[in-house]
């Protein structure tokens, strides 16, 4: 279940999700997808989500 808490799992699994919209046609214009997701991964590196120095693990699920 230490799995699922790895929210570089969870990142892969959102951009697996969206490129199967943009393949199945439910996102038409993938420009605006694309600037979207630009946009959620600048957040999530500033917040220090994917990667975090501090502990010194990395994408490491226990330490």
């Amino acid at each position: 279940m230490n799995r699922f808490k790895n929210y570089a799992l969870w990142i892969a699994i959102a951009a697996v999700a969206g490129m199967a919209l943009v393949d199945f046609g439910v996102i038409a214009n993938t420009e605006v997808f694309d600037n979207y997701v630009e946009k959620i991964l600048y957040v999530l590196i500033l917040a220090g989500v994917i990667n975090n120095p501090t502990s010194g693990t990395g994408f490491k699920d226990e330490k």
